[in-house]
């Protein structure tokens, strides 16, 4: 299940948003939108669930959650 988050903080790195969702369970892919000028996060990202229960757990403990200062959102991206 590919899922968007929303709403990282700028300095969040790849290896983070990774961690973060390989507490839930495997991640096939995870990829963080840079700003192509600056090099800094543009605050958002995508993860790719190996499993589709697993992509449903991670919007349910993870969407509202705080990182740092930030509450961040995720969302189902339908392919």
């Amino acid at each position: 299940m590919k899922l968007i988050v929303l709403n990282l903080p700028r300095n969040f790195d790849k290896q983070s948003l990774a961690l973060l969702f390989k507490k839930i369970g495997d991640i096939k892919s995870c990829s963080l939108v840079i700003d192509e000028h600056t090099g800094i996060s543009k605050g958002f990202g995508f993860v790719e669930m190996a499993l589709i229960h697993e992509g449903e757990i991670a919007i349910n403990e993870l969407h509202g959650t705080k990182v740092g200062r930030n509450k961040i959102r995720i969302k189902r991206v339908d392919v």
